[in-house]
C-alpha cells in the first residue's frame, strides 16, 4: 500500500509517539506487502510469517528508542525484511541442503516436485546475488516497485538501481542457463 507523503509523515509521527493506533495501521499497511515479499524469497509460510513479526519488533525497537525512519518507512520496513532474509539464509544454508537430501519428492505428484525443484532452483540463483541485486529483483519483480521507490530503499541513485538490475538480470540469465 503506497501513502501520500503528508498520509505517511502523519502516520510516522504518531508511531514515533508509541500511538496504538498509527502502530496498527502500519502493520496492517505494510504486513501483507512484507510477507509476500518474505515468502517469495524464502518459500515457507513459518519463515515469512517469522520474518514479519521480526521486521515489526525491530521497528517497534527502533521507535523506543527514539531512531527510526523519518521519511519512506515502507523502503525501511522492507530493508529490515530484506537483511532479515539474507541472514536467515546464510545461516540456514547448510540445515536447508540438509533437508532437502532427506525429503522424498515421492511425497508430492510429479509436477508439484518438478515446480518446487525449479523454485529452489531459482531461489538459490538469487541468493547468489549480492544482497542489493537480490533487494532489486525482488522489489521490482515481485513487488512491482518504481526505479526510484527502490533507490529509496536502498539510498542509491536511480542510476545505480539500474545498473545493478540489469547485471543481476545477466546473472540469472547465466546461472539459469548453467542450471538447465
Amino acid at each position: 500500500m503506497r501513502n501520500s507523503v503528508s498520509d505517511e509523515q502523519s502516520l510516522l509521527q504518531r508511531a514515533s509517539q508509541l500511538e496504538t493506533q498509527a502502530l496498527a495501521e502500519i502493520y496492517d499497511n505494510y504486513s501483507p506487502g512484507i510477507y509476500r515479499y518474505a515468502m517469495r524469497l524464502l518459500g515457507d509460510v513459518t519463515l515469512a510469517e517469522d520474518c514479519v513479526a521480526e521486521t515489526f519488533a525491530r521497528f517497534l525497537k527502533s521507535l523506543r528508542e527514539g531512531r527510526g525512519p523519518r521519511d519512506n518507512l515502507q523502503a525501511y520496513l522492507y530493508r529490515i525484511a530484506h537483511n532479515l532474509v539474507v541472514d536467515l539464509y546464510r545461516s540456514e544454508r547448510e540445515t536447508v541442503e540438509l533437508d532437502d537430501a532427506f525429503r522424498s519428492e515421492t511425497d508430492v505428484p510429479e509436477e508439484e516436485a518438478a515446480k518446487q525443484i525449479r523454485q529452489k532452483q531459482v531461489r538459490r540463483v538469487v541468493h547468489s546475488l549480492t544482497p542489493d541485486q537480490q533487494m532489486v529483483i525482488a522489489l521490482k519483480y515481485l513487488e512491482d516497485w518504481s526505479n526510484e521507490e527502490v533507490a529509496q530503499a536502498l539510498k542509491k541513485p536511480v542510476g545505480a538501481v539500474k545498473s545493478l538490475q540489469h547485471r543481476a538480470l545477466r546473472s540469472l540469465y547465466k546461472l539459469l542457463e548453467e542450471k538447465s
